[in-house]
């Protein structure tokens, strides 16, 4: 059982995000798996070990995600089974909208290997700095695009709400890299029930190279139907309302702290 498993975040901008401990881990395993998309990240990989496989090629437009998913965790634990010090390198943090570092590290340990996950600085994380944003302010509420749709979610219009993958929101399939106009449509209808068409959203994409422009777009609501969207466009909408504040809770708290004056 000397086989072992570490999912790695490498952060989001290439170079700049990753810590020390994950690189660290990077350099000192048998064998490396990338889950990143773009070219040059991968051979920045390569600087650091001589044994990178890619697990990008487990994508395949009209191939269900699922699949995927179990592919790509069935090829880490088939090395980790072969007692090798095993990696994956996730974009991001490894644990945030990644099915397959979480899957294969409770797989790992259900059949008695270590394995832990490393976090890394996720888009979340540099949205909020480029943004501007405090979560505190006004509360924040996040949920995958195609889910907020498939499910009857409550939300807050007074906090910030923030849907991902927009770009493929309301692919029942899990099959398609991007949805069309008609399936934004609904998305709009949907938000239209607590949010004014002419409310102001942003869409977000963050830097993955030191040379790419932060994408801040604002559009109002309704033009989010015609807008140029990609699979990592984030949808963030500011509050619209007012916090209501509770004033019988207040009063009650009031009452607590003159009895305890």
């Amino acid at each position: 059982m000397s086989g072992s498993l570490a999912c790695v975040g490498i952060g989001m901008t290439l170079g700049a995000h990753i810590c020390p401990l994950s690189k660290s881990y990077i350099e000192q395993a048998d064998v490396v798996f990338s889950a990143v998309s773009h070219g040059i990240t991968e051979l920045w990989l390569q600087e650091m070990h001589q044994d990178v496989r890619s697990l990008q090629k487990y994508y395949q437009e009209g191939k269900s995600r699922q699949i995927t998913y179990n592919e790509m965790v069935t090829a880490m634990m088939t090395e980790v089974r072969a007692g090798k010090k095993v990696v994956g390198a996730f974009y991001g943090h490894p644990g945030v909208f990644a099915q397959a570092p979480h899957k294969s590290i409770a797989m790992a340990k259900a059949e008695g290997f270590p394995a832990k996950m490393i976090p890394g600085i996720s888009a979340e994380d540099c949205l909020i700095a480029d943004l501007g944003i405090d979560p505190g302010r006004f509360g924040c509420q996040q949920f995958e695009a195609s889910q907020f749709m498939f499910y009857k979610r409550q939300y807050d219009p007074s906090s910030y709400l923030i849907l991902w993958q927009i770009g493929s929101a309301g692919d029942r399939s899990l099959t398609k890299f991007s949805t069309g106009a008609a399936y934004r449509l609904v998305l709009i209808e949907l938000l239209s029930e607590k949010y004014p068409l002419e409310h102001q959203v942003i869409l977000y994409e963050a830097a993955v190279l030191p040379i790419d422009n932060i994408r801040i777009e604002t559009i109002s609501l309704s033009e989010l139907v015609g807008a140029d969207i990609h699979m990592h466009t984030t949808l963030v909408i500011p509050p619209s309302e007012k916090m209501l504040p509770n004033e019988k809770l207040v009063a009650r708290l009031a009452e607590i702290e003159q009895e305890l004056a």
